[in-house]
C-alpha cells in the first residue's frame, strides 16, 4: 500500500516529481496513475505501483486511490472537460478518504472570471473553491509560468532572426523551471509536518524578469544582438496567423502576453523557502536549451 500518489505521473511535471520522490522515500512508498502503463513501466520495476486510469473514469480513481494518504493531483490539459474531471478527482479523494491534497494551480494576480486568460485560469479558480469546500485537506501550488516554455513563446527562429518577437511589453513574470517546481512538490509530499495546509503557496521566483531582459539573456549566450519587439496585438496575432499557427494557439499565445503585460504574472513567492537555495535562473535553463 503506497503512501503518496502522483497523477498525470508521465508527463513533464510529473516525471519529475515521481524521480524527485524516489530521492526522498522509497518506491513502495509511491504509486502513479498514468493512461498508459507502458510508459512507466521503468518505474514498475523498482517498486512503484501503477495504475492505469484517467480523470474521467470515476472507478479507475477509486481503485488508484484506495489507501493513499497523499495525492498530488496535476492538473488536466482538457480545458473543456477539465471541472468536471477535478471534480471526479474531488470526489474520489473524499470516498477514499486521502488525508492531503497537493494541486497544482496557476498563478495569477486576477482571480476573477474576467481574467484575459480566464480559458485557463477559471478551471483553476473553480477547481481551489472545490477543494476548499471538500473538507478535504489541501494545498494549492499556485505554480508560475515555466521557464521551459520560453523558447515556445520565443519561436523557434528567434537566434536567425535576431528578434524577440512577443507584445508583453514591460511586463514581468517571476518564472521556474518545471524540475525546481517538481523538486518543490516532492519535498512537500516527504514533509513530517502538513504544510501550507488549506491554504495556498506560490511556487515561483523571488523576482520578476521582463522579455525586454530575457532578450538581454539571449543576446549574452549568442553572442548576437536580438532585439526585444514588443508590437500591438493586433500586429502579433496577424503575424502568427499569416506564418500558418493553429487560431487556437494564436488565442492562447495572445492571452499569455496580455496578461504579462498586466503583470498578472509578477508574483514573488516561496520557492526559494522549499528549496531551500536558490532556485535554477532563467539564465542557466537558457544557457542549457540554447547552448544544444
Amino acid at each position: 500500500m503506497s503512501t503518496i500518489l502522483v497523477t498525470g505521473a508521465t508527463g513533464r511535471l510529473g516525471r519529475q516529481v515521481v524521480e524527485q520522490l524516489m530521492n526522498r522515500t522509497q518506491p513502495g512508498n509511491i504509486s502513479v496513475l498514468v493512461r498508459d502503463a507502458a510508459k512507466a513501466a521503468d518505474w514498475a520495476t523498482k517498486g512503484v505501483q501503477v495504475f492505469t486510469g484517467d480523470y474521467d473514469t470515476p472507478a479507475t480513481l477509486a481503485t488508484a486511490f484506495a489507501g493513499v494518504q497523499k495525492l498530488y493531483m496535476i492538473s488536466g490539459n482538457e480545458m473543456g472537460k477539465r471541472e468536471q474531471q477535478h471534480e471526479n478527482v474531488v470526489n474520489a479523494a473524499k470516498a477514499a478518504g486521502i488525508q492531503h491534497v497537493f494541486y497544482t494551480s496557476f498563478q495569477r494576480k486576477n482571480l476573477e472570471a474576467n481574467s484575459p486568460l480566464a480559458l485557463v485560469s477559471n478551471s483553476h479558480l473553480y477547481t481551489e473553491q472545490l477543494l476548499a469546500a471538500s473538507g478535504l485537506t489541501y494545498t494549492i501550488l499556485r505554480h508560475a509560468l515555466y521557464a521551459d516554455i520560453i523558447p515556445d513563446f520565443a519561436g523557434p527562429q528567434v537566434m536567425s532572426t535576431q528578434t524577440l518577437y512577443f507584445p508583453a511589453g514591460s511586463g514581468k513574470t517571476t518564472f521556474a523551471t518545471s524540475a525546481d517546481m517538481a523538486e518543490a512538490g516532492a519535498i512537500l509530499l516527504t514533509a513530517s509536518a502538513a504544510p501550507y495546509s488549506n491554504t495556498h503557496v506560490e511556487i515561483s521566483a523571488s523576482e520578476g524578469l521582463s522579455w525586454e531582459k530575457i532578450a538581454s539573456i539571449l543576446s549574452q549566450i549568442s553572442g548576437k544582438t536580438i532585439q526585444y519587439v514588443s508590437p500591438d496585438m493586433d500586429a502579433y496575432t496577424s503575424t502568427l496567423a499569416q506564418a500558418g499557427v493553429p487560431p487556437v494557439f494564436v488565442s492562447m499565445l495572445a492571452a499569455f502576453a496580455q496578461t504579462t503585460a498586466l503583470n498578472e504574472f509578477d508574483i514573488p513567492g516561496q520557492l526559494e523557502n522549499i528549496l531551500q537555495r536558490k532556485p535554477a535562473s532563467v539564465e542557466s535553463y537558457l544557457r542549457q536549451v540554447y547552448a544544444q
